[in-house]
């Protein structure tokens, strides 16, 4: 499969997880996108018309809201927020009588909705299921990126399972064995690693094992939790 312009970006990422042996190449290319869609938010889309109509009705979950912030543009994030805030004035204009009439009120519903929905998670999203998407079809129809697979030293949990979900949709059951297995084999391995790391992080503690070195499990906690979980861009993971 030669090489495209959806390709590069998932090619760049296994090769550099090989070649640093670490991190997880999904969440290099997630935080890239979150990264991107960050600057591009406080950039040019600011003042696009259309961009602040879905600003407005969806507004930015508490961790993009944070990132935003950390990008050091309050003016660009005071402009969608003082255009978003009067939306929400129109829209509670009910008062307190609306919110005084529970779940049911139009006032509430649109603050469960909110709550729900985030404008840059939604472009995230949509723009990481297409990665799964052709990270599944490369492969499918690239060796050289099924040696790559196998050269990664771990794949994080969440990313498994979305890689694996989105395999299941695409691949033929012989197919599906198969990728399951190679997919899998550096999760497996990097569990057993990181298993050991931690239980030596907690043997170190134990007086008996004062004089023995830490090996590799000096920021095993660390690692467990983003193998766990998908990490914060800003702690360095997968960047």
């Amino acid at each position: 499969m030669s090489e495209t312009i959806y390709t590069i970006p998932i090619n760049e990422a296994f090769d550099r997880s090989i070649e640093e042996k670490k991190g997880c190449p999904f969440c290099r290319l997630y935080d890239k996108f979150e990264n991107d869609e960050l600057d591009l938010i406080l950039g040019g889309s600011m003042m696009e018309p259309d961009v602040r109509i879905k600003t407005n009705k969806s507004g930015f979950c508490r961790r993009h809201f944070d990132l935003l912030m950390g990008k050091k543009n309050r003016l660009g994030l005071a402009l969608m927020l003082e255009s978003h805030l009067n939306e929400l004035k129109s829209d509670l204009k009910g008062g307190a009588a609306d919110l005084l009439k529970g779940a049911g009120s139009t006032a509430c519903a649109r603050i469960a909705a909110l709550e729900k929905t985030c404008y840059l998670c939604a472009r995230i999203d949509y723009t990481f299921a297409r990665v799964l998407d052709n990270a599944v079809r490369l492969w499918k129809t690239d060796a050289a990126f099924r040696k790559k697979l196998d050269g990664q030293s771990q794949i994080c949990l969440s990313h498994l399972r979305a890689w694996t979900q989105t395999a299941k949709k695409e691949l033929s059951k012989k197919d599906l064995s198969l990728f399951y297995k190679q997919a899998s084999a550096p999760v497996l391995s990097y569990l057993e690693e990181l298993s050991s790391d931690v239980s030596w992080f907690c043997k170190k503690f134990d007086y008996r094992y004062d004089e023995e070195p830490w090996g590799n499990s000096k920021d095993a906690v660390e690692r467990a939790v983003s193998f766990l979980a998908h990490p914060d861009p800003d702690a360095g993971e997968g960047n």
